[in-house]
């Protein structure tokens, strides 16, 4: 009979994996706990014990009237479709060139994408700033839209592992029938880039529903309020509502990881497939 041995490793590994599991889950808890609970009660127990009720929806209430999520959520929801479809179009044209032709400055454009992700986002801060101002789009919600139009290099990456993967004699077939360039990649190679469409957009997603650096700098105006910045309405330079706080960032973040565990497979799928190609 084989006889189990003691593996440190192997228990160092299982403990390690606990750890890991107990930080994650410790936020989560800690909200669900505080988020029951009314203002006396958060006070006058401990951050971990159980509410008295899980029926207690009156800071729920509290955080809709006051965070105007109703408004916040349609400006999140603004800025999610037109930034996403105008960072896919622009990321998918981007690689297309890229991916399917050569010129000089080809290698200096993938260097200039390369290199800028390396640049911490608040150095640049001033300038974009200024050009925003410039543009006139400070205090609108085009401030947030435009700035997330930008793809990245993650995402030429990925569409490019997809681009090498069509083969050219689908464009040369068009061309021969005469098809512009601009219509093979309507018609052939936008189509075909669908599952990475897919996964950029998902991650492209969670990404501004994250987002509160942009909204709290160029949209300070209440009426432009995201499901990010509604947070501020519960905390003060003196004091911070902390019962409410759970409360909001609860409801905030549900819709995200429920959007997250429905579509994962297709973010892995994108990019595991993406590398294998």
């Amino acid at each position: 009979m084989n006889t189990m041995r003691f593996q440190p490793l192997s228990f160092l590994k299982h403990i390690m994996m606990w750890i890991a599991v107990a930080v994650i889950v410790f936020p989560p808890y800690v909200l669900v706990m505080n988020a029951f609970k009314d203002k006396k009660e958060f006070t006058q127990t401990s951050v971990f014990k159980l509410p008295a009720s899980f029926l207690n929806f009156d800071n729920f209430i509290d955080v809709l009237q006051r965070a105007h999520l109703d408004k916040a959520y349609k400006n999140t929801i603004t800025i999610i479709v037109i930034a996403v479809i105008g960072n896919i179009l622009l990321g998918t044209m981007v690689a297309f060139v890229l991916g399917r032709f050569d010129f000089k400055l080809k290698k200096a454009v993938m260097g200039a994408y390369i290199a800028v992700s390396f640049v911490p986002t608040i150095t640049t801060q001033v300038a974009t700033f200024t050009v925003i101002n410039n543009l006139h789009l400070y205090n609108t919600i085009w401030a947030s839209i435009v700035l997330h139009f930008g793809t990245n290099v993650l995402q030429i990456f990925i569409y490019l592992q997809f681009i090498r993967n069509i083969p050219r004699e689908l464009d040369e077939a068009a061309m021969m029938e005469g098809a512009s360039l601009f219509r093979i990649y309507r018609t052939i190679i936008f189509p075909l880039l669908a599952p990475a469409t897919a996964t950029i957009a998902i991650i492209k997603t969670i990404d501004i529903y994250n987002d509160m650096f942009i909204p709290y700098l160029y949209m300070p105006s209440r009426s432009l309020v995201v499901v990010s910045t509604s947070l501020m309405n519960f905390s003060s330079e003196r004091s911070t509502e902390w019962e409410l706080m759970s409360a909001a960032i609860l409801m905030i973040m549900v819709p995200i990881v429920v959007l997250y565990l429905f579509f994962q497979k297709y973010v892995f799928a994108g990019i595991v497939s993406g590398a294998v190609k």
